[in-house]
């Protein structure tokens, strides 16, 4: 064997040995007053942005509101539902006082990832006004 043969050859082993790349997948949701279950009057917005690494499982987010009846008191996604259900809550995202936009991660098992790919997570905001969450959006994959 050459030289080159054998470096070639390490070249072809050291791909053929590295780990498989992991996937992130985006997603985001629009939240509004209208999207709630039930509906509020809330003329509030927000917008929620996410990154799941499938290989880590590990799930990184940002959330923004505005317009809302007063300061929030909660955040935090929701799930297994589909956009005209409630659900219980899967990760809390931020409580009364913390800084806007809220920022975070966590850990998903492999049943809480199956969920969000498949759109049945979401994320509502709650303020003393509207306890139940005054503004909310389905999370969806990014196109």
């Amino acid at each position: 064997m050459t030289m080159r043969s054998i470096l070639l050859a390490g070249v072809v082993l050291g791909f053929a040995a590295s780990p498989a790349l992991a996937d992130s997948v985006k997603f985001w949701a629009n939240m509004s007053g209208a999207t709630e279950v039930p509906a509020t009057k809330s003329e509030g917005a927000g917008t929620v942005s996410a990154t799941l690494d499938t290989a880590s499982k590990v799930l990184t987010w940002e959330v923004a509101y505005w317009g809302l009846t007063g300061p929030a008191t909660a955040a935090h996604f929701h799930g297994p539902a589909d956009a005209t259900k409630a659900a219980g809550v899967v990760i809390p995202i931020a409580k009364a006082g913390d800084p806007v936009p809220y920022k975070g991660t966590a850990t998903l098992t492999a049943e809480q990832m199956a969920d969000l790919m498949a759109g049945k997570w979401y994320v509502n905001v709650h303020t003393a006004a509207n306890p139940p969450g005054e503004i909310r959006g389905q999370v969806m994959k990014a196109k």
